[in-house]
């Protein structure tokens, strides 16, 4: 079905979006294993995948080159596979003179990014089978940039020469996923309307609040602004009409019990504060889907509030925008203990490129996975 009739025909919408976190995304797919093993139909199983569920697919980083691949048609084994041989190949040390600005070559990603994407498929290819969101944040103008492929979005017109839709996919996945100190930033040369290109500057999407892109997406779907080529088209929202499932790569909230004021200079906040805006933002999203959204399944967020599973919020449950579900796992001691994971180091699975640590992360991922229920998906 051409991407346009599929997302402007009437019925219930089934949106998935993948949060950033580097190598961490193996954790991810375990859980995404699951759902499609789960969702697979009886008839054809063998050919099924995520993108014929899902209409909508957002990914940040790491969440966006799990989120590409989907859309494409790509099965989890496939992206697997991508991890598993690439993964080492993803992460190669910069020469000496760059180490100070970070510590990644980024050829060595973007070329298999090229391998796995084509380096001539773009945002507005019919490759992609269904929706697809990516998160990136624009250094030169000091923005979040929410990519989508929507053919309705007002920068997704043909006939600009600023279309959206014309910018290579595997250029975007990178510049997702470049993330400060880790990778270089990358540039994207956007034609303007006045026949002068802009050179854009983009980092990784996860030092935005969209780290976990999952109530953006949702708005993406569901505010006519999104669809200003054609508003009467965006989603309906109900609890009974919309289905969103949000996947993530794994917390790691640093508890320093001993933590001396006089330690919190200026090199301890300047390594220690974006990933904890990263952590509050992904958890901000989180907590916004669960109190307008019919939670139906999700870890505990903190002690005072639980998982607001069947809680009661500003709206009343008849009147909730869509039911939702998260899948995640938490990787300190405590949250790997839980999870019968006591042979697990937590310094081994929290760092974003510990390749070193990828059959564990496996292993957190498959008893993460064990949390997806086929009851959550009842009604869709």
């Amino acid at each position: 079905m051409p991407l346009i009739d599929r997302i402007t025909r009437q019925g219930k919408k089934k949106l998935l979006s993948i949060d950033g976190g580097g190598i961490r995304g193996v954790l991810a797919l375990e859980i995404l294993l699951k759902l499609e093993n789960l969702l697979r139909p009886d008839i054809d199983g063998d050919s099924f995948r995520l993108s014929h569920y899902f209409d909508y697919i957002a990914g940040t980083s790491t969440g966006g080159i799990i989120a590409a691949g989907l859309s494409m048609g790509l099965s989890v084994r496939d992206i697997q596979s991508f991890y598993e041989n690439c993964g080492a190949q993803m992460f190669v040390r910069s020469n000496v003179l760059d180490r100070l600005k970070y510590k990644f070559d980024s050829e060595p990603l973007a070329v298999k990014l090229k391998e796995v994407f084509g380096s001539e498929t773009t945002l507005g290819s019919d490759k992609l089978q269904s929706l697809l969101l990516l998160v990136m944040r624009n250094a030169t103008t000091d923005s979040p940039w929410p990519l989508s492929n929507n053919p309705f979005g007002y920068y997704n017109n043909p006939d600009r020469s600023d279309d959206n839709g014309k910018l290579p996919l595997w250029q975007l996945v990178r510049a997702s996923t470049a993330a400060p100190t880790y990778f270089p930033p990358e540039v994207i040369i956007i034609p303007g309307i006045s026949d002068t290109d802009r050179h854009f500057i983009f980092v990784d999407g996860g030092v935005t609040m969209y780290n976990n892109p999952t109530f953006q997406m949702f708005l993406m779907a569901t505010v006519d602004r999104y669809w200003s080529r054609n508003p009467e088209a965006r989603w309906r929202t109900g609890a009974d009409q919309m289905l969103i499932v949000s996947v993530g790569t794994g917390t790691c909230p640093d508890v320093r019990s001993g933590l001396n004021p006089n330690d919190m200079n200026l090199l301890f906040n300047a390594t220690t504060i974006p990933s904890a805006l990263m952590f509050a933002a992904s958890n901000e999203q989180d907590l916004l889907c669960r109190i307008f959204g019919e939670c139906r399944a999700g870890q505990t967020i903190d002690r005072e509030i639980g998982n607001l599973v069947d809680s009661v919020g500003p709206l009343p449950k008849e009147n909730k925008l869509f039911a939702y579900v998260r899948y995640n796992a938490e990787l300190t001691r405590a949250g790997l203990d839980a999870l019968g994971l006591e042979n697990v180091r937590p310094e081994t699975v929290q760092r974003m490129d510990a390749i070193d640590g990828i059959p564990e992360l496996h292993a957190v991922g498959k008893k993460a996975a064990e949390r997806v229920k086929k009851e959550h998906f009842i009604g869709f």
